[in-house]
């Protein structure tokens, strides 16, 4: 039989569209090759489908399948189409000068890694040939063993360090070693938790931030209302009182300016926080999917904790109060304000606590057995006789009151009690441990911070008692609280002035406003939504 010529040139390993080596050769019905992608973006590009060689129409696309034989002998010509190493995570050919081809092995030997072009040598000479060829590797000299001159394949976990076979035979003879692989998906499966709790980390910060700014927000409205009522009350006095209008105005901002730069200070500090952990996250983040795994060990332990940040969970800016302010000027020029002035303060201190009004209702499982409560929760008639009542979760309460279901344990809040055509009552906040305690007194060193109406006049209930004078029968009696400043205020809300504030009040348990009708057979007490046009 005849040995036919297979002795080939380049160009008949070369693709009539690209004129390069095939890459994927295919071949066409009418028998032309050319590469796969070549041929395909081709047709993508023309209305008809046709063979560019021959000019052979074809009704359908054809199917193009790859020439295997002609893809042996393009291996057998000992050329393939090369790629430009343009991938950051490809590792270069180190032999290649202007543009470096991606490389395709990595030696071990000479610590070098070829494209194919390069590596052919290592092919077929014979010294080459048994050097140790492996997938291609960045930085080569240091995933060698400097005492060994061996490849570091293994993880020493004792020593957390990369060691070599021989390594384990010598110092590191009775530590335990993993493959770098077992090691890496290891912590691989670690940075999956780092990268949630950094994030979460990040969103209690932005939390925090915008709490910080709320708070602000809300002190600069509460200082403009202090200067506008301060401004409104004292240009209305003599030139002798100038002097106190311009002292609250300094006092109120300086306050101000306080608060803002204790937030400002924070923001900056939490901004910066937020920085550095979306810096971290996006290193972590960048790491966990490289899949070299000497790189992602090398650099896992400066990664894998976060950041040092502080403990932001105890931190807040104070909201700014003011409330009071200017009670403490118009005091000390008391001598020289009239009654219209005094009037004209106390309105705008009114307008102002009537803006923290909640709306609380009446809970029945608190009320004591006297007492009958309105089917919306807001009134509370005293009816004399005591009912029996089958509620396994009624609180025991000996003294005849009730409790609103609401409590509150921060902040400041308001709320308005109609006592027209009563004649005896209790009215207030008490702390939560005071439920379905029996207790004869209404102190604050108990508990209790309320006023008491009875025939012998207004008191507020302390030791001692406080008397308060009434220059009319009271109608409305409103209650406000700043829980953070320690305030309870009682305020006459028809006559627009203030009955008694208890300043210096200290707080640690949520408070609950409570109602305690005394007389029976007479009006309702009743619950009263605020109205600041009065």
């Amino acid at each position: 039989m005849a040995s036919a010529n297979t002795s080939w040139s380049e160009d008949n390993v070369s693709c009539p569209i690209c004129l390069d080596v095939f890459s994927s050769p295919v071949t066409t019905p009418c028998g032309h090759n050319f590469c796969k992608n070549c041929i395909t973006k081709h047709w993508h590009e023309q209305v008809w489908h046709k063979c560019p060689v021959c000019n052979e129409p074809f009704n359908t696309r054809p199917e193009l399948r790859i020439n295997t034989l002609l893809s042996e002998m393009v291996g057998r010509f000992g050329r393939v189409k090369e790629q430009p190493c343009v991938e950051p995570e490809k590792v270069p050919c180190d032999v290649c000068t202007g543009t470096q081809m991606r490389a395709v092995k990595s030696c071990l030997v000479c610590l070098i890694s070829y494209c194919q072009t390069h590596l052919e040598p290592h092919q077929r000479v014979a010294v080459l040939k048994k050097h140790r060829l492996v997938e291609p590797m960045d930085r080569l000299e240091d995933r060698m063993c400097k005492k060994h001159d061996r490849l570091l394949e293994l993880f020493c976990n004792t020593e957390q360090v990369f060691v070599c076979q021989f390594c384990t035979e010598t110092d590191h003879k009775f530590h335990p070693v993993v493959p770098i692989k077992e090691e890496y998906e290891v912590k691989l499966a670690e940075f999956g938790e780092i990268v949630p709790a950094v994030q979460q980390m990040i969103e209690e910060r932005k939390q925090k931030i915008k709490e910080i700014k709320d708070t602000v927000k809300r002190s600069k409205a509460d200082a403009d209302r202090e200067i506008a009522d301060g401004v409104q009350i004292l240009t209305a006095l003599m030139r002798c009182i100038e002097k106190c209008q311009d002292d609250l105005n300094h006092m109120v901002n300086e306050r101000l300016k306080t608060t803002e730069k204790q937030a400002e200070d924070l923001i900056k500090e939490l901004e910066q926080e937020i920085e550095d952990l979306t810096n971290r996250s996006s290193e972590v983040k960048q790491l966990s999917h490289t899949k070299d795994h000497f790189h992602f060990l090398q650099n896992f332990r400066f990664l894998k904790d976060p950041p040092p940040t502080r403990d932001w969970t105890t931190v807040e800016v104070r909201p700014l109060s003011c409330l009071g302010t200017l009670r403490k000027s118009l005091d000390q020029l008391e001598e020289t304000l009239n009654m219209e002035m005094k009037k004209l303060c106390n309105d705008a201190e009114l307008k102002r606590v009537q803006q923290y009004e909640v709306d609380v209702t009446l809970d029945p499982d608190t009320a004591h057995p006297q007492l009958i409560l309105s089917d919306d929760g807001k009134q509370v008639h005293h009816v004399g006789a005591r009912r029996t009542i089958f509620n396994p979760k009624r609180w025991v309460t000996q003294c005849v009151c009730v409790f609103t279901r609401q409590s509150f344990s921060t902040g400041r809040f308001y709320f308005e009690v109609q006592v027209k055509d009563t004649t005896q009552w209790h009215l207030g906040v008490a702390r939560e441990s005071i439920k379905g305690k029996f207790l004869s007194i209404f102190t604050p060193e108990i508990g209790y911070w309320t006023i008491h109406l009875n025939k012998d006049g207004l008191v507020f209930k302390d030791n001692p008692a406080v008397h308060v004078p009434l220059r009319a029968e009271l109608q409305k009696v409103g209650v406000f609280v700043d829980y953070d400043e320690g305030l309870v205020s009682f305020y006459d809300v028809e006559g627009r002035v203030n009955i008694y504030s208890a300043t210096g009040c200290t707080f640690s348990e949520p408070l609950y406003p409570f109602l305690c009708p005394c007389d029976h057979d007479v009006a309702p007490l009743i619950m009263s939504p605020v109205n600041q046009t009065d």
